[in-house]
């Protein structure tokens, strides 16, 4: 299917194919003794030809928390398995705390944490065994430490209560926790996290971003793949995102934002009246575009006004011109416009799709 044109008000388009993607600030400037990852046109093609991954160009700043976005089939773990040294890469090359891989994959795996398609476990043990077994296979590892480790990952993660249980009990979301802790078994430079909350409860979830979040402040650099953009916008400083193997834009949040929706896109206008029909109109004469109302819900895009938002009106006087046309108004305000957003901006797709 044709990939549709960008309709945000700076013109931002998805590259097209053989073309980089936007390149915003904090990305394609980072000093390369600062990157944490960087790839340049690596890419994945399967037999037939199929492209899982075409031509990306990636550069994640150390002690970054990076969340790298796209449903599910975009090719993110691909990507994830050519960083780590899992399958080869057709063209292309990787960098991976400033070595490329995998030929350095010695020296850089044992400063790398991974969770990647779930974790491998031994079912007949406990969780606990589990992580002694990790643990051991560590050439870097000091056995008169391991129990001191384990205990220490277990908490981390939450499971010091069920450690002693066997893995083949556990549920989804605890094994997702084990292989988290796995990862955190010896301090890393940097962690890579593919769909790190799959199967966890809304309580785990939060639990897994209060811990990257604490992993970041640490210094370490987290690479966090998911396809659920509300749960990586809590916790990311920069993001990627992903469509059909093509990169289609990368920098840090707020820039990404600004970038693709423009100044004044990054925020939504919402007004609550008992008068949608009429506030509609009103808004519309003001130059408020993309309006939407539902039940007492109103709801649209700012006016840009210059390229630097200059020109553009008020909310004052949005509010103003509404309470004078004899609209009641319940609320006003505006709404930071979210990844999903920016993702549909960039894409014309929803982001439960498959790539």
């Amino acid at each position: 299917m044709p990939q549709p044109p960008v309709s945000g008000p700076d013109g931002t388009r998805p590259p097209a194919p053989g073309q980089p993607p936007p390149r915003l600030e904090g990305t394609g400037g980072t000093p390369l003794g600062d990157r944490a990852i960087e790839t340049v046109g690596l890419t994945k093609a399967y037999r037939g030809g199929r492209l899982a991954v075409d031509g990306l160009d990636l550069v994640v700043p150390r002690g970054s928390v990076f969340g790298f976005l796209g449903p599910n089939g975009s090719g993110k773990t691909t990507t994830i398995r050519m960083l780590m040294g899992l399958i080869d890469a057709t063209a292309g090359s990787a960098r991976v705390l400033g070595r490329p891989m995998p030929a350095a994959g010695r020296r850089v795996l044992p400063e790398v944490g991974a969770l990647i398609e779930g974790p491998a476990l031994y079912g007949f043990l406990s969780g606990r065994d589990n992580l002694r077994r990790f643990d051991a296979a560590d050439p870097v590892a000091d056995p008169r430490t391991r129990e001191e480790r384990v205990g220490r990952a277990l908490e981390r993660v939450g499971l010091a209560a069920a450690a002693g249980k066997k893995a083949r009990a556990y549920s989804l979301g605890m094994k997702q926790r084990l292989g988290l802790a796995a990862a955190l078994l010896q301090p890393r430079e940097l962690l890579v996290l593919d769909e790190p909350t799959n199967g966890l409860d809304p309580q785990g979830m939060r639990e897994i971003r209060a811990l990257v979040r604490e992993l970041a402040a640490d210094g370490t650099t987290v690479f966090l793949s998911s396809h659920l953009l509300d749960e990586i916008e809590q916790v990311c400083t920069h993001a990627a995102v992903m469509a059909r193997g093509r990169l289609i834009t990368q920098g840090t949040v707020a820039d990404l934002s600004a970038t693709v929706l423009g100044p004044r896109g990054a925020a939504r206008l919402t007004v609550t009246t008992p008068d949608a029909a009429d506030a509609v109109r009103v808004l519309k004469e003001q130059g408020v575009t993309g309006l939407q109302a539902t039940d007492d819900r109103v709801t649209g895009e700012l006016p840009g006004g210059g390229p630097d938002g200059a020109g553009a009106p008020e909310l004052a006087d949005l509010n103003a011109a509404l309470v004078h046309a004899g609209v009641r108004v319940r609320a006003f305000g505006t709404e930071r416009a979210s990844l999903e957003d920016i993702f549909v901006q960039l894409t014309g797709e929803g982001f439960d799709v498959a790539g």
